[in-house]
């Protein structure tokens, strides 16, 4: 089917072209968000008759667009999620999630913005194109962990943090330590109490040694 693009499509064209594509692509995406017009003798002759329209009203998003992108550009967010030992996700972390989040930071996003191929089902760094508009596209850095301590790691670090509880090894090691420490001293204790009975034996028998010299 030939369409006429009223916006850039990414690997299709820019606006205005006429362009062939698949009849469900078209009937299912670009026409009902009036991202085409079918390629009709009537329909072009509309799109000429407001092109110099589109294209002012296409540049003034563009401007906006690129106003807005150069806060977003590089903004990070945080998504706190629960996961296992190794990393893996308890569910995932999918577009709409992003889109709350980045929406919540400040800057309005749809989940159709947010260019996801597949969900997040990991801990980690993810870096995630956003389109603010068909010509502009920014990253966002999104830090998925299981807190924010572990978040504030994994920013600083640039890698996940996996394994068990950091809090909980260091108190595990901690009483371990004293463990040792303990039985460490009962063993000392019981030396010097050894040391100090076989003294206590060896004293008579000195004096008496010493007595049968006189």
């Amino acid at each position: 089917m030939e369409v006429i693009l009223l916006e850039r499509i990414e690997k299709l064209g820019q606006m205005g072209d006429v362009v062939n594509v698949k009849p469900g692509y078209a009937r299912n995406f670009l026409l009902p968000r009036e991202k085409a017009l079918r390629a009709t003798d009537a329909n072009k002759a509309r799109f000429e008759s407001q092109r110099a329209q589109l294209e002012a009203e296409n540049l003034k998003l563009r401007e906006e667009a690129d106003a807005v992108g150069t806060k977003l550009n590089g903004t990070s967010v945080i998504l706190i999620r629960q996961a296992g030992e190794a990393g893996q996700l308890y569910g995932s972390v999918n577009a709409r999630d992003i889109a709350a989040s980045v929406t919540e930071a400040g800057f309005t996003v749809n989940r159709n913005q947010v260019k996801l191929v597949d969900p997040i089902k990991t801990l980690g760094l993810f870096e995630v194109t956003v389109a603010l508009h068909p010509e502009v596209s920014v990253t966002v850095s999104v830090n998925v962990a299981r807190s924010a301590d572990e978040a504030a790691i994994q920013a600083e670090t640039g890698h996940a943090v996996t394994g068990g509880d950091d809090e909980a090894d260091a108190e595990a090691a901690a009483e371990l330590e004293a463990v040792f420490e303990e039985g460490a001293a009962e063993a000392a204790a019981e030396e010097l109490a050894a040391e100090e009975a076989a003294n206590a034996e060896a004293a008579p028998a000195e004096e008496a040694g010493e007595e049968e010299a006189e």
